[in-house]
């Protein structure tokens, strides 16, 4: 079966859009929260609501579409097409009136990721890329960093909820970063650090464990943008799987794979 993929960006850039502008007005309002498994994993009203409006625009457009949502799970229908939406990458930012998170939803026919929309409505940025159409950021193309040297890297990464358990050693991860003197950042939302590094702004990024919502529509918006996103062994990412993943602008690629003393 052929598919529009052109009718999958709008519906995907429209959903991220109207979500975006009812948790921008549900940014520092008084809600309900509640937790999930794991230190710190919340749960807002907001979290709820956007994902309902994103997924009744898809319902309605695409009826026999499969969905994987992180807060309502896998509704699968078809084979070929599945929506994977994260309503609220950053929910303890948001919790905690930290104005850094955003909506990210991709479409993956198969497993390919065929399009993906990550919307910031405190900045007002949307990052989209289509598969071989190249990615953009309000419209204007995106190409990831020229850098190719690790020591002048600008490095982002993330921390599971288990981080007290120390999953792949990813706490001397990080302690063999810092010992490098790199600059290191963590803004909290895997989705948003995939999208600045395909904008440039970093130059490689790693964490141990994301979920496919986290990462699905950054993965297409980072190879679009010209860079380079894998497993811990350097293997193509499964979108439907929680995996770990490291990005780059290419350059770094192996450098950061070394760095993270893991094997190709």
């Amino acid at each position: 079966m052929t598919h529009d993929i052109s009718q999958f960006s709008f519906l995907a850039i429209q959903a991220a859009l109207r979500a975006g502008e009812e948790l921008k007005r549900g940014f520092q309002t008084s809600y309900s929260i509640t937790t999930k498994p794991g230190k710190h994993n919340l749960v807002t009203y907001y979290d709820t609501l956007a994902e309902e409006i994103i997924l009744s625009m898809i319902h309605k457009e695409f009826p026999d579409h499969s969905i994987l949502a992180e807060e309502s799970g896998e509704d699968l229908k078809s084979e070929a097409v599945t929506w994977i939406v994260d309503p609220l990458d950053g929910t303890v930012n948001f919790a905690h009136n930290i104005p850094v998170f955003c909506v990210s939803i991709a479409a993956a026919v198969n497993n390919e990721v065929v399009c993906g929309a990550i919307y910031q409505p405190i900045t007002g940025e949307l990052f989209v890329a289509e598969k071989n159409k190249g990615a953009f950021l309000n419209g204007s193309p995106l190409k990831v960093s020229s850098v190719s040297n690790l020591d002048d890297s600008f490095l982002a990464t993330g921390f599971p909820y288990n981080l007290n358990e120390n999953p792949l050693g990813c706490i001397e991860h990080l302690l063999s970063v810092l010992r490098k003197g790199l600059p290191v950042r963590r803004l909290g939302s895997a989705a948003l650090d995939l999208s600045y590094l395909a904008a440039g702004r970093y130059d490689g990024y790693w964490e141990v464990s994301l979920q496919p919502w986290d990462m699905a529509a950054g993965k297409l918006i980072v190879e679009e943008a010209g860079g380079k996103i894998t497993d811990y062994q350097g293997k193509t990412l499964n979108v439907k799987r929680p995996t770990s993943v490291i990005a780059s602008n290419g350059l770094l690629h192996d450098s950061l794979l070394a760095m993270l003393k893991v094997e190709k």
